[in-house]
């Protein structure tokens, strides 16, 4: 979700000006020629350096006093195909000609433009924010170019517009639950005894019940001797703790080229779907009344504990929308402590133990473990035989984690898959404890 608009400050940069590669060129030509023609004494040769070293002489003398460049970005709105619009502003202090943009947008690769100093006063983007999370939407910075291309500055530091993206979520009509119910109130039936769920017996009336819940008919059926009540005995309700734990250490596309390219690519990666599988399923047990929890296996000090209540449902929320890759894998010296009788969510691309590892510790903790599967599916189209062979053994090493968590008790969920609502009812359906 954007945040209030505001117009950042203008980035400033390029205080020194340099010689033209072309001019230090044609002053080195010169040079040369006029050497050889004294040398070998022709005449012609002088005729090639004269212009040369004119042209040098006068692309010299043309140096602009001032050399500051400042360019600034705002973020203008969304259109309806859900494109980003960014208006820019670039400028060029002293006598140019032209302004060089080098221009870093989201949705593509690097571009570079040149265009006149009135042209760049007034430069208007429209980027596909195809990603979800903090994204930098665009970013340009600007250097001058001085008459004739003779003098170019320094590139100034670069504007930056960045936004925080929120997935959008999915609609989860089945939801998982823990084995036994802890909680003392919720929307869950429960099988203790209590106030506010569905029929559960009738029994002899015991100090403590209360007066309301005599059951006339049974007491005048069942009762064996004067002064015996029956009573309407009913299920308590209960909240399940839910725990989200994000594989934030890794961020890898569908297309298997593009996981060490240095620009993202189109299409969804795996912190796209394990944003929207974090937002879905918090949205869907708040929505029940359970207590939700979050977990960043990047950073534990992004940690929430599970609570109930719309403004910690927010926070949840606003914690999944900034997680963000931080592309080195740090090993968690402890499991997370976990609340008692927690459903414990990890999303993750399962490429290392350390997520493999931290499940397996929960589940021996007797926690009910759910593993989420949120790598994208894979495309190998533009990958060589030599790196085709590597994802082998890279898959190989991936189904083996994954039958390691199935055969300690967890259980498999496959984000992108299209039979993930049906998994999702066969894992909402009771369970025995084991």
């Amino acid at each position: 979700m954007p945040g209030p608009r505001r117009r950042p400050e203008p980035a400033e940069g390029g205080s020194r000006w340099s010689l033209s590669p072309a001019v230090t060129a044609a002053a080195i030509v010169a040079a040369v020629c006029l050497v050889a023609a004294f040398v070998m004494s022709r005449l012609e040769l002088v005729l090639v350096a004269a212009p040369l070293l004119l042209t040098a002489v006068i692309g010299w003398s043309s140096r602009p006093d001032a050399a500051a460049t400042r360019a600034s970005v705002v973020i203008g709105g969304d259109d309806p195909d859900g494109r980003v619009r960014v208006d820019a502003v670039a400028e060029a202090d002293g006598r140019v000609d032209g302004v060089h943009l080098r221009i870093r947008r989201s949705d593509r690769e690097p571009e570079d433009a040149l265009v006149t100093p009135a042209s760049a006063r007034r430069l208007h983007f429209r980027v596909a924010a195809s990603h979800s999370g903090p994204q930098r939407i665009l970013s340009i910075a600007a250097r001058g170019i001085g008459p004739d291309a003779a003098w170019v500055g320094d590139p100034g530091s670069p504007a930056v517009a960045e936004r925080v993206v929120r997935p959008k979520p999915q609609m989860v009509r089945s939801l998982p639950l823990p084995v036994r119910l802890l909680g003392l109130t919720g929307g869950h039936v429960s099988t203790r005894p209590g106030d506010g769920g569905e029929f559960r017996d009738i029994d002899r009336f015991r100090p403590g019940d209360r007066l309301r819940r005599i059951d006339w008919k049974a007491t005048a059926r069942l009762a064996q001797r004067p002064g015996e009540l029956y009573v309407r005995r009913t299920t308590a309700t209960s909240d399940a703790a839910i725990q989200l734990v994000v594989d934030a250490r890794d961020d890898v596309p569908g297309a298997v080229a593009g996981w060490a390219a240095p620009y993202p690519r189109p299409g969804a990666t795996s912190l796209d779907l394990a944003r929207e599988a974090a937002v879905s399923l918090a949205d869907a047990y708040a929505g029940v009344s359970d207590r939700v929890g979050f977990d960043d296996l990047s950073d534990a000090r992004r940690a929430l504990p599970p609570r109930a209540g719309v403004r910690h449902l927010s926070r949840v929320l606003r914690a999944v929308e900034l997680t963000t890759a931080h592309g080195a894998a740090t090993e968690r010296a402890r499991a997370p402590r976990l609340a008692q009788g927690a459903v414990v969510l990890v999303m993750s691309t399962f490429l290392d133990d350390q997520a493999t590892r931290l499940a397996l510790t929960w589940r021996a903790a007797g926690h009910r473990v759910i593993v989420v599967d949120v790598l994208p599916p894979r495309s190998v189209d533009e990958l060589p035989a030599r790196e085709r062979l590597a994802l082998r053994v890279v898959d190989l090493e991936r189904r083996l984690r994954l039958d390691r968590l199935r055969a300690s008790g967890a259980e498999l969920l496959v984000w992108s898959s299209p039979d993930r609502d049906a998994v999702l009812r066969r894992l909402a359906t009771p369970r025995r404890r084991r």
